[in-house]
């Protein structure tokens, strides 16, 4: 299975722009990366291309499309956090996680269906 590529905070955001949007013409990623990060249309280009480069998303055709869906980022993200600071232990972030906030029953349950998902 091939990594999914680091995307650094700023380029998040602006795949979130893309997800909700695509397909997605280059122009009007100009117009929403203005619109909802007030970036210039070249700090659009240059992002488009290294993300390109990265094999984050293609542009063909003046069309833009992700390569790597939001999921992937989430759990590779999730994983580097866990990795990095937990020693790689999910049973220790999730006990810190919740002595930092206090989860609701519904949130217990979700939690517990996931488990209970994975057992099966």
């Amino acid at each position: 299975m091939m990594e999914t590529p680091k995307i650094f905070e700023s380029e998040y955001r602006f795949c979130e722009i893309l997800w909700e949007n695509e397909p997605v013409t280059s122009s009007e990623l100009v117009r929403l990366c203005n619109e909802r990060l007030e970036w210039k249309k070249s700090t659009t280009y240059t992002v488009i291309r290294r993300l390109s480069e990265r094999g984050v998303l293609k542009s063909e055709g003046a069309v833009v499309t992700s390569l790597v869906s939001r999921e992937e980022v989430q759990s590779a993200e999730s994983a580097e956090v866990i990795e990095r600071t937990f020693s790689g232990s999910l049973p220790s972030f999730i006990a810190a996680f919740a002595r930092k906030k206090n989860l609701s029953r519904q949130e217990v349950d979700e939690i517990q269906k996931i488990i209970d998902a994975y057992r099966e």
